[in-house]
């Protein structure tokens, strides 16, 4: 049965330059809107459930254009507030073989979004009408104004039997120097208020202040993935290991802990068209994957296959419908993807 996921978060504007040049080079820009619950909430109600925005746009032509983009990619924004004047921008540069893609973010702070004043949502009224929530790390390094909305949501959520979801997506642009001592307080909070999180190893040990004596990364993961489950009371953790090729394509292989166990996707290898966004597409799948109560095995396979195919897109935004998913999983278990 279809469920209702609201997710809160800042749309922001995507400037991209042409092909593979740098911000030094080009003389255009291709913008869009995106952000992360842009990207979740889209690729849930591609998968046929009830995605909805929370958030604040500035009540101008261009939180008009953002509003209107939303509503293509399927989002319901009927909590789409109006107030403030900007919108957050980011540069995109597309990187090659060795040189990685570079985003510059402009003018976060002070967006419709991240300027909200205390009351500005009813989140009582707002969680009564969802099934779960979705948060991201990237929207805790605003400030505390977004940190204290983002922890009544999470409470008014779990008060009312809902489901919370926490990307843990640290920036250390967001952040500053020393960020991730700033961070460690607001992610603890974060983390005992969520059912579900996106999380890796490198997680652990760089946002918690986790340690390990083991080297490889799959050892780490098996060591502290476990403990941030107990400490937290953490329903399921999930995450992927990601290899980068000279040749422009890239290994993916994602994880799932739940009930106590590991299990995973194969590892698929692919060319990569356009990879900002990939990771949403995960996320989305692992939630697709617990809200319709597949295996674990399945829900990873699904996650795994979703991220891929979001590389083969331009733009944040996954869109791959879940017939498409379920052909690249068959594809993969037939071995034409790994190469």
């Amino acid at each position: 049965m279809p469920k209702r996921i609201a997710a809160f978060g800042e749309v922001m504007m995507r400037l991209q330059v042409p092909g593979y040049e740098t911000l030094a080079q080009g003389d255009t820009l291709k913008y869009s809107f995106s952000g992360t619950g842009v990207n979740v909430a889209s690729a849930l109600s591609r998968y046929g459930h009830a995605g909805s925005l929370v958030t604040r746009l500035p009540d101008n032509p261009l939180g008009d254009a953002a509003s209107a983009f939303l509503r293509k990619l399927g989002i319901d924004t009927a909590r789409v507030l109006r107030g403030g004047k900007y919108v957050g921008m980011y540069f995109l540069e597309n990187g090659f073989g060795v040189r990685p893609s570079r985003v510059t973010y402009s003018n976060r702070l002070e967006s419709s979004f991240n300027t909200a004043p205390e009351g500005t949502y009813d989140f009582a009224e707002i969680a009564d009408g969802v099934d779960a929530v979705h948060f991201c790390g990237i929207t805790l390094a605003m400030n505390d104004g977004v940190r204290a909305h983002m922890k009544s949501f999470a409470e008014a959520v779990k008060r009312r039997g809902g489901m919370v979801i926490f990307d843990c997506n640290y920036r250390p642009s967001l952040w500053g120097e020393g960020g991730y001592a700033k961070a460690k307080p607001h992610y603890e909070a974060m983390l005992r208020l969520a059912d579900i999180v996106m999380m890796n190893e490198k997680d652990a040990m760089l946002t918690l202040g986790m340690t390990t004596a083991r080297q490889e990364r799959e050892d780490q993961l098996a060591q502290l993935i476990p403990a941030v489950a107990e400490s937290y009371g953490i329903s399921a953790i999930a995450g992927t290991h990601r290899q980068i090729h000279g040749d422009n394509s890239h290994s993916l292989r994602g994880f799932l802990y739940k009930g106590e166990r590991f299990v995973f996707s194969d590892r698929l290898t692919f060319s990569v068209y356009d990879r900002i966004g990939a990771g949403d597409a995960f996320a989305s799948g692992i939630i697709h994957g617990e809200l319709e109560g597949f295996a674990p095995e399945r829900t990873v396979r699904f996650a795994a296959a979703a991220g891929m195919l979001a590389h083969t897109v331009p733009g944040d935004t996954p869109m791959a419908t879940e017939a498409e998913i379920l052909r690249a999983m068959e594809q993969s278990a037939a071995g034409d993807v790994e190469r």
